[in-house]
């Protein structure tokens, strides 16, 4: 059985997917599903439990089935990076995730867990996935996100490399992942990707609406992002589930940054429409934390033997496009 915390959310329901069409084992769920249609992110399939994400709750059922369980999946998080309720945020990103990490290295379970680029901060110092302490003391995340999901990181690094060494999963995987596009992600509100709001007015007639430029560097719409297409995410946890020696903290990316004015043309050419782009100054209080550039360095996960192409962002668009956003059921 795999254990998927945020596993009604975005990636993590669509590695329940991906579990579910490669007959790898019962899945459970660990999630709040709220009032809106997220449930419908989980509604085709078939599932062994729903837990609710309290920490006596999902320790209980663990504790209960600790001789049942594959690997513990751990997407679920605060992933807004506008959330500024910090207290909130450690309670959810941090304790949990360290909690889960004891439990499995004390029951000799896979622990794979969903890390960010938003650790790098402002990318001064790379865009590398060096997990030593001596580097990650060096990162500057720029919001309490990032800096929750850094914090783990240290914590991780210093139970493998460092002093306080407490013992491990006998797997471990930080994934660092970039900017994600693609089905169920339609509940996130402003935290969707930027395709995802930008197709329904495209279909509509409008104009794609980016940024303006405040970077003498960057021409406008030119800000640069690496878009990864959601099932090569999911196609790299399956590929750890499979390789149980591989253990470490991993970029998720496609190793090529491209420009928001690409995605908008990706966008309206998927949905054979003439592209059309206005563009508008960024608020005030964006541009002092703006990123211009990321990319994922994918060389350790390649040195490691990970070898499947990642999708170009011209045909993960057409995809999502034609395969969901364009359908009456969007959904994976």
């Amino acid at each position: 059985m795999f254990v998927i915390t945020g596993g009604a959310g975005f990636i993590g329901s669509n590695i329940a997917a991906e579990i579910e069409a490669q007959k790898l084992g019962d899945i459970a769920i660990c999630d709040v599903l709220g009032t809106d249609d997220k449930w419908r992110n989980i509604a085709k399939r078939a599932l062994r439990d729903i837990i609710y994400p309290d920490n006596v709750v999902i320790f209980n059922y663990l504790d209960h089935n600790v001789g049942s369980i594959d690997a513990v999946i751990h997407m679920g998080a605060i992933s807004a990076t506008t959330e500024k309720d910090a207290d909130k945020i450690v309670e959810n990103n941090f304790m949990l995730s360290r909690g889960l990490w004891t439990w499995c290295a004390e029951n000799d379970v896979p622990f794979i867990y969903a890390s960010s680029a938003a650790t790098y901060g402002d990318g001064n110092e790379g865009f590398d996935d060096h997990d030593n302490p001596e580097f990650l003391a060096k990162l500057r995340p720029l919001n309490p996100y990032g800096w929750s999901k850094h914090a783990f990181d240290r914590v991780v690094s210093d139970n493998i490399y460092g002093s306080k060494r407490e013992g491990a999963p006998p797997q471990w995987a930080g994934l660092k992942f970039f900017n994600v596009y693609g089905p169920n992600e339609y509940h996130k509100g402003d935290q969707m990707s930027v395709i995802c709001k930008l197709y329904p007015q495209v279909v509509a007639g409008a104009s794609a609406r980016l940024f303006k430029s405040h970077n003498p560097n960057y021409e406008d719409g030119g800000q640069l992002r690496d878009f990864i297409y959601v099932q090569d995410c999911v196609d790299v946890v399956m590929w750890l589930l499979k390789n149980k020696n591989v253990s470490g903290l991993f970029n998720v990316g496609t190793g090529k940054a491209r420009s928001f004015k690409d995605l908008a043309i990706s966008t309206f050419t998927a949905a054979k429409l003439t592209p059309k782009i206005h563009y508008m100054d960024m608020p005030e209080e964006l541009r002092g934390k703006y990123q211009y550039f990321t990319e994922a360095n994918m060389d350790k996960l390649r040195n490691l033997g990970y070898s499947k192409p990642m999708t170009l962002l011209e045909d993960g668009v057409r995809e999502y496009v034609e395969k969901y956003m364009s359908q009456s059921d969007p959904y994976r």
